[in-house]
């Protein structure tokens, strides 16, 4: 089931998927607080086991109201049962509901089959970020 919950319910999953389990105050990122942004959550069996946050942030490529994903992670357990695209989903539809334009991410080479199966297009090159890997910038068009 997927939930809205608060910025700090984000962070352990961050810390374990994303940042290699470092302290959960160097995996709050700018903008965790503001009023646009919001979080979600899959849980299973009353455990968060996947999360991604969004936040209301155009690209310089696309004119109207763009978000940008970041900190989508799932639990290794948990993983390829399809829990991320319902999460993905959900956000989708929500956003189409506050007027949005597009979404966007800067997805992870591991993930780019994952964001290219729910329809995301690559709009960037590759790009390193110093100490978390490659990426690629994707975008969906979501009205």
């Amino acid at each position: 089931m997927v939930k809205f919950i608060n910025a700090e319910e984000v962070l352990a999953l961050r810390s374990a998927v994303l940042r290699g389990h470092k302290p959960l105050a160097e995996c709050v990122f700018p903008g965790d607080d503001l009023a646009e942004t919001f979080h979600l959550a899959y849980f299973k069996h009353e455990e968060i086991v996947c999360v991604a946050s969004f936040y209301a942030q155009p690209h310089e490529k696309f004119p109207g109201r763009g978000y940008q994903l970041r900190g989508m992670a799932t639990a290794e357990n948990y993983r390829g049962q399809g829990i991320g695209n319902q999460l993905l989903n959900f956000a989708i539809t929500y956003l189409r509901g506050q007027k949005a334009d597009y979404l966007w991410c800067n997805a992870r080479k591991k993930a780019y089959s994952f964001y290219k199966d729910i329809g995301f297009e690559f709009i960037s090159p590759e790009f390193e970020i110093t100490g978390i890997g490659i990426h690629r910038q994707m975008y969906l068009k979501i009205r």
